[in-house]
């Protein structure tokens, strides 16, 4: 059930959320920066605000946003609860276009076979939803994997 919900949340987009000022951005990557002091991870920042490292590349084309993708994941609050992580057995699928923002920009730096993680701030995420394991404007945490790309 949680599979159906997680997956349903992820199809909403953000086309109802709060528009973030400058500050608030500023004030989500101040937030990140401080996390990261204690990563033993080296994240790269892009020019949209998203933090991400790349695990493994993967091997092929890069994904598309035309494509749809089969992957698994794991994600989680900055506190370190999980709210979603029951696709590391069963691959989940879904077309790219469909994804939250952070997900299809960090999914593209991926080819079949890819690993990323992604700090994801709430403007290229869920935004001021408040989904039933997602408080808004959350920060998330997700380990990605591509495991099939069409």
């Amino acid at each position: 059930m949680k599979n159906i919900i997680f997956g349903s949340i992820l199809i909403l987009l953000l086309s109802a959320c709060k528009t973030y000022s400058e500050d608030d951005k500023t004030t989500f990557d101040k937030r990140i920066e401080k996390m990261l002091t204690k990563s033993k991870n080296k994240y790269t920042r892009s020019e949209s605000g998203l933090y991400y490292t790349i695990l493994k590349e993967g091997k092929g084309e890069y994904v598309k946003l035309t494509d749809e993708v089969s992957f698994n994941y794991v994600g989680k609050l900055t506190n370190g609860t999980t709210f979603d992580g029951e696709h590391k057995r069963n691959p989940v699928t879904f077309k790219m276009i469909d994804l939250i923002e952070g997900w299809k920009e960090g999914i593209m730096y991926l080819k079949k076979g890819g690993k990323i993680k992604l700090i994801v701030p709430p403007f290229l995420g869920y935004g001021d939803y408040d989904l039933p394991s997602i408080p808004p404007h959350s920060i998330l945490l997700f380990d990605i994997e591509v495991v099939d790309v069409n």
